[in-house]
């Protein structure tokens, strides 16, 4: 697509884009993150570790790999 190309947007698109755009920015924050469980991280409020390689070793000990914080 080139400049001055116009997109067809349905329009329960632009509608639903519309009514978000008047919504106040505390508001659109606030819907803007959805909270995801996210087991063992979520099961203490804070955790601390002396050195970095601790706090690797702990998340290759205990998380599960899907939540992305094993070594590459």
């Amino acid at each position: 697509m080139g400049r001055g190309d116009t997109i067809d947007v349905p329009a329960e698109w632009r509608e639903e884009f519309e009514a978000a755009a008047r919504r106040t920015l505390e508001t659109r924050v606030r819907y803007a993150f959805i909270h995801t469980c996210q087991p063992v991280l979520d099961d203490a409020p804070y955790r601390s570790f002396d050195t970095l390689e601790e706090y690797r070793n702990w998340c290759l000990q205990n998380l599960p790999s899907w939540l992305g914080y094993a070594r590459v």
